[in-house]
């Protein structure tokens, strides 16, 4: 499965040759493909293809066969099949050596193939326990969204399809219309080919510009198994919605000054709210506190304002902790009797956590997840839960799912930083500290993430990383003490605080 949001600068286009080439590869994954067969797909010469693929791709066409056949092999691990085996995906998408297949898929995706599969069924089985319910949601986006097109083969499984998938984004807090003209988005979908070859694709377009704004494609046979197309569809909604969310903020930022009600002010804060960084963060209290003037009910707005009142404790944005933590507890308890959106319970429930209330987040997050299973935000903040908790395995667990169904998505790299906790906790400091390297490449404002990556760096003996590490964090808090970190510290177990603050130390950050 491939999710795609359309940039704003668009890569050189490719050489007709090249393209019938590459599409050739990607409608059939694993065939074993030689350049002098490519060649002849392409309509070129095997010399021309490969100097082609060489100047517009930056590899051989063998080396780039070699990605769309790991690609396709992680798109079925990740699709979770019932029965499915490890060593039949690899078979099928072109590595008869099931052995250097999990060797090089691990080092391309970080896990073991076993391990991609095993999480798939775990999300399955959470999904079908989940006791799903909906909830009305004020000022929803709204997304048209009609019949799925396909040929007289895939009429039933198309029709059964984008019945759930019309559910799965109810349940995601998008409204759904059936004509275009009343929604600002239109999805448009369709199934072509058939067996093996079968393809299914979603464009999200904007029905005011007509830009797409979001491409999606299912390869491989589809099945005509209820269980099986709601997980897909759960799957689609949730990779749709970092791109709609982006969409609908994009579209508050446009709106005058003076037209902003309190939806606008809180989707133009949202960015600062994640960013959970201190510029991000003032930026979005400002804005925070003027929706909750014009609407002290709403409920995104303020579950906003709890959650970036205690990043201020957490990340260390004030000097004045116990007054910001006092706001983020009025805040968040207000928070906890205005709405059941899915997401916005997964906002109060970031902020609880924070708050050192684990028990009412764990209840929260939970609700969030039985209104929309499929919500990334709940599922990583569920992992951390389980880090606070001191329980690593079911957070790496439940982190990693919250990657899979939205890896493009703005928190994304807060459960890379999770990750990178877990592995701390479990005692794995050097995967520590690469999955929380991971996460300062994507979002390298988080200095704060030095706070956890340094000791990684110290426990697992990179004594010149860790000073480079300490150093970072010293010249975005140059004040910091050892005891400021301690006060600081999320509800973390206390055995891994102290190593943190141990560790710290012996590097010399002061007292």
């Amino acid at each position: 499965m491939i999710a795609r949001q359309k940039s704003s600068s668009m890569a050189s286009p490719l050489p007709r040759s090249v393209r019938r080439a590459l599409d050739a590869m990607h409608a059939n994954v694993g065939h074993g493909w030689s350049v002098t067969e490519l060649a002849v797909v392409a309509g070129v010469s095997g010399r021309t293809l490969q100097r082609q693929f060489l100047a517009f791709l930056g590899k051989a066409p063998r080396a780039v066969l070699r990605d769309i056949n790991f690609d396709g092999a992680r798109r079925e691990l990740l699709r979770g099949s019932a029965g499915a085996r490890v060593t039949d995906i690899a078979q099928r998408c072109g590595f008869p050596h099931g052995g250097r297949f999990s060797v090089e898929y691990r080092r391309r995706y970080g896990e073991t193939p076993s391990q991609t599969l095993k999480r798939q069924a775990v999300f399955t089985a959470a999904l079908a326990s989940m006791p799903s319910f909906f909830v009305p949601a004020r000022e929803r986006p709204t997304v048209a969204f009609g019949a799925i097109e396909a040929a007289a083969e895939h009429l039933e499984i198309a029709g059964s399809l984008g019945d759930d998938l019309a559910t799965a984004l109810t349940r995601a807090g998008i409204a759904v219309a059936s004509q275009p003209t009343s929604a600002r988005y239109h999805l448009v979908g369709a199934i072509r080919g058939e067996g093996a070859q079968t393809r299914l694709a979603l464009r999200l377009i904007d029905n005011e510009t007509g830009r797409q704004l979001w491409a999606y494609r299912c390869d491989g046979a589809l099945r005509d198994d209820h269980s099986a197309e709601e997980h897909l569809a759960t799957r689609i909604a949730a990779a749709l919605q970092p791109c709609l969310r982006s969409a609908e903020i994009e579209r508050a930022l446009r709106k005058p000054g003076t037209d902003l009600g309190a939806h606008d002010l809180a989707l133009r804060a949202m960015p600062g709210v994640l960013s959970l960084d201190a510029e991000g963060n003032a930026r979005a209290l400002e804005l925070l506190e003027r929706a909750m003037e014009q609407d002290p009910t709403h409920a995104l707005a303020t579950a906003l304002a709890a959650w970036a009142h205690v990043q201020r404790v957490v990340y260390h944005f004030t000097t004045e902790p116990q007054a910001e933590r006092a706001r983020s507890i009025e805040l968040a308890h207000k928070a906890r009797g205005l709405s059941g959106d899915a997401s916005v319970l997964a906002v109060l429930g970031n902020a609880l956590t924070l708050l050192n209330e684990l028990d009412t987040a764990e209840l929260v997050i939970r609700k969030a997840l039985s209104v929309d299973g499929g919500s990334a935000w709940a599922w990583s903040r569920s992992g951390w839960l389980d880090v606070y908790r001191g329980d690593p395995e079911s957070a790496i667990e439940r982190l990693k799912i919250a990657l899979d169904l939205a890896p493009h998505d703005s928190l994304a790299f807060n459960s890379l930083v999770g990750i990178g906790c877990a592995h701390f906790k479990a005692g794995n400091y050097a995967e520590a500290a690469r999955w929380q390297e991971r996460a300062l490449i994507e979002h390298p404002s988080a200095i704060w993430v030095h706070r956890t990556l340094c000791p990684a760096y110290v426990l697992s003996g990179a004594k010149a990383e860790a000073r480079r590490s300490l150093a970072a964090l010293r010249g975005q808090y140059p004040e910091l003490t050892l005891s400021e970190v301690q006060r600081g510290m999320p509800p973390l177990p206390e055995s891994y605080c102290n190593l943190v603050v141990d560790a710290l130390n012996d590097v010399g950050l002061p007292a």
